[in-house]
């Protein structure tokens, strides 16, 4: 019965044209949809009224009447927005139009309005409607919101109005003191962000808040006035300048902490300033970090980033029981993450002295070991297990397909995809298929979801959905192989590892054929620009002209080559070459003197989070790729190696190499 009434709802829809492709049956209001995405980009409101009504029925009807009452949000009458509310109930855009309506109330302090709506609002992922909704509760029955409310103003890398407010009424009801007050503005002042930090300072020291902007701009020169810091504000600025100095030179901010500002800070304060420093000496691969971190005495002084830092200086370092110590004093969340459990069952291993640390490690290791990621993949083969194909669910019925088809969530969101409103499609289904939504999916679902976006070749969305299945993996959608018969005959070609090449693509534009970066990276491959040029040049692509890089064959074959000429400049080494790939070879170059490092190491001690998050994903990606197109056992750790210096045998840099 259940399938009869979707087959029916099917074949109702198919009538109506509501998820008919627009490239089969073109709605009339698409070229309205359109204008309209560019009135509402210019906030032109008058326009967007004006064309509003010629999109009645439009399947995405909802989006055209977001974007017209959204411009008018600050003016338009509580009745009219929940008149809005109440037409689009149970949609995405329904609970987008509450995001924003929240987060206005909050400025507002129209709490009584914001607490009467608050409960509806479903997707609960706008961190300062949850700082809004905490000030509420803990106006309203004195809820002890404090240790969340900390979580998640730290978390913001610039000021809000919401997370601030909140914190400025804890410290005024002392549900949260003076120092964590100066934690938020110590790492916003670590992060680049001194207007975060004054707004945390003028809470506790408002006449001295003006400060942080001279200390930001020149942090020498304030630490040179000799400031005698017998407050406890005065010790906090000047470990604000301390940051901010170790930015720029950590040995010299190390040298002003040892001789002259160590004796006048706390211990609390003490610590933390050395756990910078040393976070930026890492962070700048110094010899050195380990030994600032040393200094440290109390590791429950330091957050979970700089804790990060201090394992991998220590890991540069082989300093197991460092890595031991740090990876136990992180929060409970961050111990949950599979990079932290990785090494500290890494370190356990390495200075047990009886069996209890080993046990203990190989129960850490099983608690991750799976295929699903980088640390996943190489604690599978800690405890001597290959990489192998997952046991493919069973087949999707003819019921969950249907019911995937029928979903008016989804099917808006692959209408605006195709129209060529990518990013509004992809927010409606992620909404779509949340599961703390309506709606939302269990993995069954995940899998059915994921199948009607790879039937359209919506790639990224297939990938994404797929991704996200708790227990369930179906290997087909997770790692596509479109346009096969190409991509393994370039590769081929040119002697490149098509698991290898598959892997960087699935990182770099989730096969989305014209996909186009913020750095103006395009295509497939993500090629610049002037890489594709040069490297045209050198493959002898004659009558090359820029807009042919999202072609998918020219994409391919520049971008394949040029990986080639970065794989063979770095002596084969993926890890690397994939470095250079993301952030260009210069910087990998550097990166590879000093010791001589397991690839894992090397890689966990890239300084931008970017490429070190792209390397351990591209290298987990093309071992999950060599074992599907291999149908064999795989090994993540013979494909990283080691990494170290150049040798000194082999043919010199490749300076040309863009």
């Amino acid at each position: 019965m259940k399938l009869r009434r979707i087959l029916t709802l099917l074949s109702a829809m198919t009538m109506t044209g509501l998820w008919v492709w627009p490239a089969q049956a073109q709605n009339r209001g698409d070229e309205v949809l359109l204008e309209m995405h560019q009135a509402f980009r210019k906030k032109d409101a008058n326009r967007l009224s004006a064309l509003l009504p010629q999109t009645r029925g439009h399947i995405l009807e909802p989006l055209a009447a977001y974007w017209e009452m959204r411009t008018r949000l600050d003016t338009a009458p509580a009745s009219e927005i929940r008149g809005f509310l109440n037409s689009y109930a149970g949609s995405y855009y329904e609970d987008r139009l509450r995001n924003d309506w929240l987060l206005q109330l909050g400025k507002r302090r129209d709490w009584a309005t914001f607490a009467a709506e608050y409960p509806r609002y479903r997707m609960r992922d706008d961190r300062e409607v949850r700082c809004y909704a905490l000030a509420t509760e803990a106006m309203n029955s004195k809820a002890d919101v404090a240790d969340e409310a900390k979580r998640l103003w730290y978390s913001l890398r610039e000021a809000d109005d919401g997370c601030t407010y909140v914190a400025d009424h804890l410290h005024s009801g002392k549900q949260i003191n003076g120092l964590d007050l100066w934690r938020k503005a110590r790492i916003a002042m670590d992060a680049n962000r001194p207007r975060a930090a004054q707004a945390a300072v003028d809470i506790e020291a408002p006449r001295l808040s003006e400060q942080v902007a001279l200390i930001h701009a020149d942090p020498a020169k304030y630490l040179d006035k000799r400031i005698v810091a017998v407050t406890r504000s005065r010790k906090e600025l000047a470990v604000l300048a301390l940051i901010r100095l170790a930015a720029k030179d950590p040995d010299e901010a190390a040298d002003l902490l040892s001789r002259r500002w160590a004796i006048q800070l706390s211990a609390e304060e003490r610590n933390w300033t050395w756990g910078v420093i040393g976070k930026q000496a890492a962070q700048k691969l110094q010899d050195n970090a380990a030994s600032h971190f040393a200094k440290v005495q109390k590791d429950s002084d330091l957050n979970d980033d700089l804790l990060s830092w201090k394992v991998r200086a220590a890991l540069r370092q082989g300093q197991w029981h460092q890595v031991l110590s740090a990876t136990q004093a992180m929060s409970p969340e961050s111990q949950k993450d599979p990079t932290w459990v990785y090494w500290r069952a890494r370190a356990l291993m390495t200075t047990a002295q009886d069996n209890a640390p080993k046990m203990e490690a190989q129960s850490l290791l099983r608690s991750i070991a799976s295929v699903r990621g980088f640390y996943e993949q190489l604690a599978l083969e800690e405890l001597g297990q290959p990489i192998t194909l997952p046991e493919r669910p069973a087949a999707l019925t003819p019921q969950e397909k249907a019911a995937a088809l029928v979903n008016p969530g989804l099917q808006r969101a692959l209408y605006a995809i195709q129209l060529g409103l990518r990013p509004e499609g992809n927010r409606e289904w992620n909404y779509s298929t949340n599961l703390h939504t309506p709606g939302g999916m269990n993995d069954r679902e995940l899998l059915a979801a994921a199948d009607l976006a790879c039937q359209r070749q919506v790639w990224d969305r297939c990938i994404n959905t797929s991704d996200r299945t708790k227990e369930l993996m179906d290997f087909d959608q997770r790692f596509p192989m479109p346009l096969r018969d190409l991509v393994v005959r370039r590769a081929e070609q040119i002697r490149l590892d098509p698991a290898y090449v598959y892997g960087l693509i699935r990182q770099e534009s989730r096969f989305i054929m014209d996909a186009r970066s913020h750095v103006g990276a395009s295509g497939l491959m993500q090629v610049m620009p002037a890489t594709a040029k040069w490297t045209a040049k050198k493959i002898g692509l004659n009558g090359f002209t820029p807009d042919q890089i999202t072609d998918r064959e020219v994409n391919v074959a520049i971008g394949t080559a040029y990986l080639k000429l970065v794989l063979d400049d770095f002596e084969g080494s993926v890890p690397m070459a994939t470095a250079a790939y993301n952030a260009g070879p210069n910087r990998p170059r550097n990166w590879r003197n000093g010791p001589v490092l397991e690839a894992a190491i090397w890689a966990e001690n890239i300084p931008f989070l970017e490429t070190r998050d792209y390397v351990k994903k591209v290298l987990s990606n093309t071992t999950n790729y060599a074992a599907i197109l291999t149908r064999q056992p795989q090994s993540l750790k013979a494909r990283l190696g080691t990494v170290g210096p150049r040798r000194s045998s082999v043919a010199e840099v490749n300076k040309d190499l863009p």
